[in-house]
């Protein structure tokens, strides 16, 4: 008897994932039987990060679009090549995510959007894109991609803090509006996560211990961390978890 964390067959768009926390959420998935498309902005690093999955995984089951996730045509098109070329989406993870710091009394109102846009609107445009082929399937799991800035906040990244924590409300709305026809809806909220993008903050000795010492497990996340979560989220052994946020954060968030 299959295992209910078991993702044979399935297909599984992570967005976001041609590096850090989006690919390491793609390779779980993959690990876990999951057909994968990936996606991102630049098409030479996302065709270099399929390939790679490629070697492991095999070219049937990595494939790629380069489309961007605010700009609703290409949102349209790139899921209608997909469930023509690759299958019908049963998973998606939206990943797709960017920081900006800056104090709000400095922060132009054009930066505002460009975060606001990315950071929730593109979850929104991709996800009731998506959505719109799962109902009518009765079927089909979206994993939001929040943070702990979805409950927390510090100074000078105040666009991120707003759109994440939009993102939880968001991820309730498309629970109330499509639990009812089978589809899932939760989010994850990774902690301070090492990687690529936070090794700056990591060699900062300063903003380091300051890491150490206000989580609760003494350490940084890592990208492994998540896999888990988002494989659970996305496979039948979440079948009646809806409109959840799976804080991921080593405690962070639980004490003062």
């Amino acid at each position: 008897m299959p295992s209910v964390f078991d993702l044979t067959g399935r297909v599984a768009l992570v967005t976001g994932s041609s590096r850090g926390i989006g690919l390491a959420i793609a390779e779980g998935l993959a690990d876990a039987g999951a057909t994968i498309v990936l996606n991102g902005l630049d098409p030479a690093r996302l065709e270099d990060t399929r390939a790679r999955l490629a070697q492991r995984f095999g070219d049937d089951r990595i494939a790629a679009r380069a489309f961007d996730i605010v700009e609703e045509a290409a949102v349209a098109a790139a899921v209608e090549s997909i469930e023509t070329d690759v299958g019908a989406i049963d998973v998606l993870v939206n990943n797709a995510g960017i920081q900006h710091r800056e104090p709000l009394l400095e922060v132009s109102l054009a930066d505002w959007r460009r975060v606001v846009d990315i950071d929730l609107t593109g979850a929104f445009l991709v996800g009731r894109t998506v959505a719109a082929r799962m109902l009518p399937r009765r079927a089909g799991k979206i994993v939001n991609i929040c943070s702990v800035q979805t409950d927390l906040a510090r100074p000078t990244i105040g666009p991120y803090t707003a759109a994440k924590g939009a993102l939880r409300n968001l991820t309730r709305a498309m629970t109330a509006e499509w639990a009812g026809d089978g589809l899932q809806v939760n989010a994850i909220a990774p902690g301070y996560i090492h990687t690529e993008m936070t090794q700056n903050l990591v060699d900062d000795e300063e903003f380091n211990s300051w890491i150490l010492g206000r989580t609760p497990a003494r350490r940084w996340g890592t990208v492994a961390d998540l896999v888990g979560p988002a494989v659970w989220l996305s496979s039948h052994a979440s079948d009646y978890v809806n409109g959840q946020v799976i804080f991921v954060d080593g405690g962070m968030t639980v004490v003062v």
